[in-house]
């Protein structure tokens, strides 16, 4: 895709514009590490995190520099692993939310928040046609204690209406959660 002009670097360049140089970054559902090795290259500190451990051990042969962990979003507990915590924000690109297991969407949001110092930022994005409701996303959002700040139509900012086929969701974390 990258050879035929395709933009595969938009999620990091949202991230990168939205937190503070040098941020530490949580990649949650990583996949083979796309995202993250961008915001790496860019100078934060990310860890990657996705339930497949083929998608995690192609992230590690092709991203050297990021860390990355298999892990249950719903089930997140990086302090286990001794990690440093809190990340300044993380960011669950290409469609993570549709691929949860159906009823632990909640559990997922709430555990990735968990991680996140209060006021960082969870960045959400997915396709409209992925059977995930937008409107069950924002009760989802809601019950696991986030905010949602702004909503993009993609990536590169285009503003959402209620036409648009794809969602980019900035949530903060509030004081205590």
């Amino acid at each position: 895709m990258a050879a035929e002009g395709a933009d595969l670097g938009g999620e990091a360049r949202f991230m990168d514009a939205l937190l503070p140089p040098k941020s530490r970054i949580l990649d949650a559902g990583c996949g083979t590490g796309r995202v993250a090795a961008v915001l790496h290259d860019r100078g934060h500190k990310v860890v990657g995190v996705d339930a497949d451990p083929l998608l995690i051990e192609a992230a590690r042969a092709d991203h050297p520099g990021p860390v990355f962990i298999v892990a249950d979003l719903a089930e997140l507990d990086l302090a286990e692993s001794g990690l440093e915590l809190p990340f300044a924000g993380a960011v669950m690109a290409g469609n993570v939310m549709p691929f949860l297991a159906p009823g632990t969407e909640v559990a997922a949001l709430s555990a990735i928040a968990r991680h996140i110092e209060p006021h960082g930022a969870i960045v959400v994005g997915f396709g409209l046609d992925r059977g995930y409701d937008l409107d069950v996303f924002d009760s989802h959002l809601a019950e696991a204690g986030l905010v949602l700040e702004q909503r993009f139509a993609t990536w590169d900012l285009r503003p959402w209406t209620t036409t648009s086929e794809f969602n980019v969701s900035v949530l903060r974390v509030p004081d205590q959660i």
